[in-house]
């Protein structure tokens, strides 16, 4: 088990280091470019030498890298062009309203795919199968910038009940995270549901399970404490997975409600041509996706002992 964990954590270090080597090559290769987004497309050719000398732009490419990879670790992300604040000062307070709308989101999208996912399952063919397997369907089918614009006619501008913006003006409104919320909810309940109603199908059809049935347990009895201990395995993963998806894939959201979140900013970067912002964001958006994975691969393997075991 140790060593398994060392060499997921080891990968998730090797893939980091790939993709700074791919986003510096990217970003900070074409050191005119840099001095360009950095200063202004009307500064004079002098002006950007300076800079670029100043700032060590002529040294070997090796030794930039090096430098900027370092800088990343310890947290200097450089200085914002469109805020002209440091990029931490405007990364972090960010990436923290996501957290705490996607935290919501995973965990309402959670409990109920998992309590309907179950309850597909446990009758795998029957209609509430049918019935919850349809509305999965017809929900992950809809993009969230059509089911934004539903919710936005619909509670704001028909019935009047919800604030149509969460730009938190006047300070934290746990209104204004309602519609963001529930777009968030409407998209992505229907994948767990499915992953959880197809693990729960195939472990009713296991001998144990037939075993427990026969010898006249309790139903309910069976479920909880043999069946959904088994069935509910195989989606921590996609939960897991879930997280880097509300982290850098809810721009359409936020940007619809107008939420100062991570995927607003890095939309924002992203028009204004914001370069440290940009390397700031996609480094801190891989970092999830690759500890999300890893996390959730040492998970599944503590969860199932066939695995931790062989």
């Amino acid at each position: 088990m140790l060593i398994f964990m060392f060499r997921r954590f080891g990968t998730m270090v090797l893939t980091m280091v790939v993709v700074s080597i791919l986003v510096f090559l990217l970003l900070e290769i074409n050191v005119e470019s840099v001095a360009i987004k950095v200063l202004g497309p009307y500064t004079s050719v002098e002006q950007r030498n300076l800079w670029l000398e100043r700032n060590g732009y002529f040294d070997p490419a090796i030794l930039r890298y090096l430098r900027w990879l370092g800088n990343f670790v310890i947290g200097d992300f450089g200085s914002s062009v469109r805020f002209k604040v440091p990029v931490s000062d405007v990364l972090w307070p960010r990436l923290a309203n996501t957290g705490i709308l996607g935290g919501i989101a995973l965990f309402l999208a959670s409990l109920i795919g998992l309590t309907l996912g179950v309850i597909a399952g446990m009758r795998e063919g029957g209609p509430r199968d049918r019935g919850v397997s349809v509305s999965a369907i017809l929900t992950t089918s809809v993009p969230e910038f059509a089911s934004a614009t539903f919710l936005l006619s619909f509670f704001v501008f028909h019935l009047g009940w919800l604030p149509g913006t969460s730009g938190m003006a006047d300070g934290f409104d746990l209104r204004q995270l309602v519609l963001p919320v529930m777009v968030l909810v409407i998209y992505d309940w229907g994948y767990i549901a499915r992953m959880t109603r197809a693990s729960m199908a195939e472990v009713m059809t296991t001998h144990y399970i037939r075993t427990a049935v026969l010898k006249g347990l309790p139903y309910g009895q069976v479920i909880r404490r043999h069946a959904m201990r088994n069935a509910l395995i195989a989606p921590f993963t996609v939960i897991m997975l879930q997280i880097n998806w509300l982290l850098s894939g809810v721009i359409v959201v936020e940007v619809a409600f107008g939420y100062k979140g991570f995927g607003a900013l890095l939309y924002e970067a992203s028009l204004n041509q914001d370069i440290y912002l940009i390397e700031a964001c996609a480094m801190v958006a891989v970092f999830v996706a690759v500890m999300t994975q890893t996390l959730a691969d040492v998970g599944y393997t503590y969860l199932n002992p066939r695995i931790r075991f062989s």
